[in-house]
């Protein structure tokens, strides 16, 4: 896979509809526009309401390609395996198209926005909560990177035990080292899990992952991969995390 490819949005979303025509269960629906690109949801159908509930999103962040593209290639490896007939789930493949094709962290407006899921003054933003109300899940991930990362680690906000990290790093490792440093970004971090005790006050901006823990989710892990690391081995990463995670939720 070169990078140029996995920039290139509207060759992400030929394979998204390509896969909802395999796929019955499995529908791709624009919900906004941002930049001058469509955004859209990626939903199964068919699967029972009382199964399993999973979100997942990647590309918040343009400068973070891998997640995108490993959400992708993981879809079209579950597709035959029948996940999408077993598991209720909400996509988003990609939030921040145009800094995706840029490789620029920002949007349009020059926003992370990744700092205002508190806010509906994002149109962006507030049509992805349209889609998310009343919605309830399971558990939730959001796919990052991080250009400081010494390997991948991940936050945990959980309501619920038990964790899952823990397991989740020992599954990865023999694709990928975990960060070894004791603090990331001021909070203590142990054997690549960083986990900490979450409120509304804590941030000024709220990321995605805060508004899936105050409303949403029972569950919500970040996983961070490290941005100056090969391509391939971050995708590789951050597939095997979906399969080790989705494998967990269908256990819990």
């Amino acid at each position: 896979m070169l990078p140029d490819e996995v920039r290139d949005y509207r060759l992400l979303l030929e394979r998204w509809l390509e896969l909802t025509r395999r796929v019955p269960s499995l529908s791709l629906s624009v919900f906004g526009e941002a930049g001058g690109y469509p955004l859209v949801v990626a939903e199964t159908q068919r699967a029972d309401r009382a199964a399993t509930s999973i979100y997942l999103s990647a590309g918040v962040h343009g400068d973070e390609p891998a997640p995108v593209e490993a959400l992708i290639q993981w879809a079209e490896k579950s597709a035959p395996q029948g996940l999408f007939d077993k598991v209720n789930l909400m996509i988003f493949p990609c939030l921040n198209p145009w800094g995706l094709e840029r490789n620029i962290r920002f949007d349009s407006e020059g926003r992370d926005l990744n700092r205002f899921y508190h806010s509906k003054k994002v149109p962006q933003i507030a049509a992805q909560l349209h889609v998310m109300k009343g919605r309830r899940f399971h558990a939730a991930a959001c796919l990052h990177e991080d250009y400081d990362a010494r390997g991948f680690y991940l936050y945990e906000i959980a309501s619920k035990r038990t964790h899952w990290g823990e397991e989740l790093c020992r599954r990865l490792a023999p694709v990928m080292p975990s960060d070894e440093r004791r603090t990331i970004d001021g909070h203590p971090c142990r054997k690549g899990v960083i986990r900490r005790r979450v409120t509304p006050a804590l941030m000024r901006g709220h990321p995605e992952a805060f508004l899936l823990h105050f409303k949403h989710a029972d569950r919500t892990i970040t996983l961070e991969t490290p941005s100056e690391g090969g391509l391939e081995e971050r995708i590789r990463l951050q597939k095997g995390f979906l399969d080790a995670f989705l494998r967990k939720s269908r256990i819990h």
